[in-house]
């Protein structure tokens, strides 16, 4: 039997590398794109080294031409894992940068959008494909210092709950993942302008935030799932947050 083939965008690190590894143990070919080739190319080696099959692509999701020439290089697709994203900033909506919005907006929703068009094809033609959309608790709830991020993931949102309603009846799932509040290395880093101070506040206190491997075990449940369970939306916290606003912190 062929080699089922998994893409995942944003695979150069945080919740993309993890799901990476975790598809590939679950016996996955994967493909990983992101614009950092050094490291998706380490991250390759690496998965070949330990026996798997893997290969990197660098990849802008915010490139249409780029996109379409990525899902051309392709023999097959099985698995779409829309994980490229991030947030940029904290201002409030009156102070608040439009361009950083339009920046939130072109990756988390028109990223979303160009690459799962340019690979829906294949995953449709592989008879059983899975197209999964990494969201947020911010695309469910608003958040004060969030409104760029939370409208993005907002609209990334809507884009999984509308191609599910358009697939029915095409053998191909959409699963939302929707991760609260995740340790990174580099998301609140980013947020915060690289002001590693600020970003190390956000988990003060937060005993057990989720990791990366967290989301991307729930990745791979969902898409290892049999062919006709389809996990419309999964929210996953860690325990010490019961919403946006109610965090736990130890003192």
């Amino acid at each position: 039997m062929t080699t089922r083939t998994a893409v995942i965008t944003g695979a150069s690190s945080g919740i993309g590398a993890a799901t990476a590894r975790r598809l590939a143990a679950a016996g996955f070919r994967v493909v990983l794109t992101a614009r950092r080739a050094d490291r998706i190319e380490a991250l390759a080696g690496e998965l070949t080294e330990a026996g798997h099959e893997a290969e990197a692509y660098v990849l802008d999701v915010t490139d249409r031409d780029a996109v379409n020439a990525f899902a051309a290089s392709l023999d097959r697709s099985d698995a779409l894992v829309n994980n490229a994203g991030g947030a940029i900033g904290t201002e409030t909506v009156a102070n608040a940068e439009p361009d950083d919005w339009r920046a939130m907006y072109e990756v988390n929703v028109m990223g979303v959008l160009q690459v799962t068009q340019a690979l829906l094809p294949a995953l449709t033609a592989s008879g059983d494909g899975t197209v999964v959309v990494m969201s947020s608790t911010a695309g469910h709830l608003a958040y004060e210092g969030g409104g760029g991020y939370v409208a993005a993931k907002h609209g990334a949102h809507a884009i999984a709950a509308t191609l599910r309603l358009e697939l029915c009846g095409e053998p191909v799932r959409v699963i939302e993942i929707a991760p609260g509040m995740v340790k990174t290395d580099e998301f609140a880093v980013k947020r915060f302008r690289g002001d590693a101070s600020q970003a190390a506040a956000v988990y003060e206190g937060v005993a057990e935030p989720l990791t990366a491997d967290d989301v991307a075990d729930t990745v791979e449940w969902a898409v290892t799932r049999p062919s006709h369970v389809n996990i419309d939306l999964l929210v996953v916290r860690p325990r010490a947050q019961a919403a946006q606003h109610k965090v736990h912190r130890e003192r």
